[in-house]
């Protein structure tokens, strides 16, 4: 006998379900203030919220530290991505852009680490 499936709900509708709808926040939030707001809507103690951070803290960094794996993913949130980029060598008579008709030097640029953050679908959606 085949077992009935029951309709998953969308993300949307399991979220609204799960928490209230809240009102705008109209002014930025602090640490403490997010701190706490996080532990009066969870239900857990501030100690925890903070140790919870303190690790996702951790957990990002070791992921892109050197010879990390470089990308790091909140679900449905955000990316953190690292984006090596090459040395630049030094270029000579250079035309200037900013005086036409003179020439100019420009020196020689090391090799970078760049952090990018890429919000995901349900970070824009947050937006609309």
């Amino acid at each position: 006998m085949a077992v009935k499936k029951t309709p998953k709900k969308s993300a949307l509708a399991r979220r609204s379900a799960s928490t209230k709808k809240a009102p705008a926040i109209q002014k930025k939030y602090t640490k403490t203030e997010i701190l706490n707001e996080i532990s009066k809507r969870a239900n857990v103690s501030k100690k925890e919220v903070v140790a919870v951070l303190d690790e996702l803290d951790n957990l990002i960094e070791r992921h892109i530290k050197k010879r990390a794996v470089g990308e790091f993913t909140l679900p449905g949130l955000l990316k953190i991505k690292c984006a090596t980029r090459p040395a630049r060598p030094a270029r000579k008579n250079v035309p200037n852009p900013f005086r036409p008709g003179e020439l100019m030097d420009i020196p020689r640029k090391p090799a970078s680490t760049r952090v990018k953050v890429l919000p995901l679908k349900k970070l824009k959606e947050f937006a609309l």
